[in-house]
């Protein structure tokens, strides 16, 4: 075959390739759709037919979220008779995961927007369709549930114009759950989102949109190839690292792995190295050959970093072992998990860990206990502060143990995020009452129709990650929506408020708070300990301190012998020498005596709810 004709044969598939995603708000069937265009193009088994097929975890199908994205190639023969290749490169569904929703869309050339026909267009579907947007990508509004009595189609229409931009006569209307509506969506993504565009003939780039760990074959990273072919054999290189690799195989991803030739451009695949690490694959990162590599990236990459940190401790010290290697298996398959070793008086040998965000930190530690079978504790959750020192020197702070001695502290600055809620009318004042309370400024407000409105503000993120999204859910009754997106440091009074029990202070317990709040989240926290730790022979003190100011106290009070017992009459001086006597020995214990702080009491005081 001539070189002219095998070109147009590659570019006769590449035209008949076309790669897409699914983006919605939290809830609005996107999992749902997937499982029926699987269904549809795919011959499944019915034994091996679940829903949510691809969410592999049993937590994702139990939260009804996508927390590891996965990816099928969905064979399709269109009305016209063309043979396709339908490539869904599936995304995590909620706003801690932004980043990879992020890379998803950009190895993708559209996407299908998923809106609710009863809920309307929400807080994430906004944020959705402005990164589809920045990818310049063909994105298709997709009605979905209309089956439900609820479902006002028109309306939703009306808010897709309006509040997206989107033509609403070209939206598609379905039914996930009863299958109505599958093929003609089938149809428009072969018809109307455009193929990949990109050369076989030009040196190899291709995008790391996701990765995962096989402890068997180790790390399979997941590419969408835009120029370039790619074989085993190859020697690769990664952009940002620069470390060079053999390639071992190369396949296409249904709903097993399926080994192939080759990847060309505009293709979706694995690829299976001598790569050992997730982390030396990062999502967003561009591949290249090492003989002959391409000019310039892909562009796009930026190291995930994260925003809340939490230190986890085994429940008893002897498990330290077994939780190092959880932890170390764990943060194979979840790159975006950051951890070192830490150390506490009270709690013992552990890990400060760094989250992508809340959701994240409580599907790491579900994960702990479902999948290694590990109990532990986790410390209160805090953000990264920026703390300037006097002599000039600048330090990131994320752990109350290293902030520094604050006569040498000139000022701090804490995290801010741009919060966007759309609620109905009749809740507007409830949410700017609670977003109000935790120091936030409104930056906008928009009336999206009769009865909705879009709320802006800029909030400190050490205010939301504690229990601002179930407040939310409370003060509007479950039908405000909510997306955030980082902005930047701005100043703040920051104190580090230490726990004394009996006068030592409990590191474990130690809080960076806004000064404001100091005194109330210690009072808490004293309270919680005073409920929870049993009674000693001696009076214990429990108190909140800011350096050496007391801010809150309780007292458990000792537990008394009658030592007065054996005194039947006689003089009362009696009496008061034996109990002068308990009291010094008792004053004598406080001094000596340890205080046993139980597992309960350090949970119960180390809940973020107040």
């Amino acid at each position: 075959m001539s070189p002219r004709m095998r070109s147009r044969d590659r570019e006769k598939h590449v035209k008949h390739i076309r790669n897409f995603s699914i983006i919605a708000h939290i809830d609005h069937g996107k999992s749902t759709l997937a499982d029926r265009l699987i269904q549809r193009t795919l011959v499944i088994p019915e034994r091996e037919f679940r829903n949510q097929l691809l969410d592999n975890m049993d937590l994702e199908r139990e939260r009804g979220i996508t927390i590891k994205s996965q990816t099928v190639a969905l064979p399709y023969t269109a009305g016209d008779g063309r043979q396709m290749t339908l490539n869904l490169i599936d995304t995590p569904g909620h706003v801690d995961f932004s980043y990879e929703v992020s890379r998803a869309l950009a190895s993708c050339e559209g996407a299908l927007l998923i809106v609710d026909a009863s809920q309307g267009v929400e807080a994430q579907t906004l944020a959705n369709l402005y990164i589809a947007m920045e990818h310049d990508l063909t994105v298709l509004p997709v009605i979905n549930k209309i089956d439900l009595p609820s479902a006002d189609i028109e309306a939703v229409k009306e808010q897709i114009e309006h509040d997206l931009g989107l033509d609403a006569e070209g939206a598609l209307l379905c039914s996930a759950k009863t299958g109505i509506g599958i093929d003609p969506i089938l149809e428009a993504i072969a018809d109307r989102l455009p193929p990949p565009r990109g050369s076989a003939e030009a040196p190899l780039r291709a995008r790391i949109f996701d990765s995962s760990y096989d402890s068997y074959r180790g790390v399979l990273v997941y590419v969408r190839v835009v120029d370039g072919v790619l074989r085993p054999g190859d020697q690769i290189r990664f952009w940002s690292t620069g470390s060079v690799h053999r390639v071992d195989e190369v396949g296409t991803l249904k709903l097993r792995q399926e080994p192939a030739t080759e990847l060309r451009a505009g293709e979706v695949g694995y690829i299976i190295s001598n790569v050992k690490e997730v982390g030396q694959a990062p999502t967003g990162d561009t591949l290249t050959h090492h003989e002959r590599p391409a000019e310039a990236s892909l562009g796009g990459f930026k190291e995930v970093k994260p925003v809340v940190f939490s230190s986890i401790y085994p429940l008893s010290a002897d498990d330290y072992d077994e939780l190092a290697e959880a932890i170390e298996r764990l943060t194979l398959n979840d790159a975006s998990l950051i951890s070192q070793k830490d150390s506490s008086a009270v709690l013992g040998l552990g890990f400060r860990c760094g989250f992508l965000g809340l959701l994240h930190l409580e599907i790491v530690q579900e994960r702990l206990r479902r999948e290694y079978d590990q109990s532990v504790i986790l410390t209160a959750p805090s953000v990264r502060y920026r703390v300037t020192l006097k002599s000039g020197e600048k330090l990131e702070i994320d752990n109350p143990a290293s902030y520094p001695d604050p006569i040498q502290v000139l000022g701090a600055e804490e995290p801010y995020i741009k919060a966007t809620f759309i609620l109905p009318q009749e809740f507007l004042g409830n949410v700017i009452n609670l977003c109000v309370s935790r120091r936030g400024n409104q930056s906008a407000m928009n009336y999206l129709g009769p009865k909705r409105v879009e709320l802006v503000f800029e909030l400190p993120l050490a205010e939301v990650i504690f229990d601002f999204y179930d407040r939310l859910k409370s003060v509007s009754k479950g039908y405000a929506s909510f997306d955030y997106e980082f902005l930047d440091y701005r100043p703040t009074r920051l104190v580090k408020v230490n726990v004394l029990v009996n006068k030592d202070p409990v590191d474990a317990l130690a809080m960076l708070v806004f000064e404001d709040n100091a005194v109330a989240r210690a009072r808490l926290v004293c309270k919680r300990l005073a409920e929870t730790i049993p009674k000693h022979q001696f009076k214990i003190p429990i108190q909140g301190a800011i350096g050496g100011k007391i801010i809150a106290r309780e007292t458990i009070n000792a537990l008394r012998k009658d030592v007065t017992a054996k005194c039947y009459g006689g003089d009362i001086s009696r009496k008061r020498k034996l109990l002068e006597k308990q009291k010094k020995g008792k004053k004598r214990m406080m001094q000596v005596g340890a205080v046993t702080i139980p597992q309960k009491a350090l949970l119960a005081a180390l809940k973020v709810d107040d």
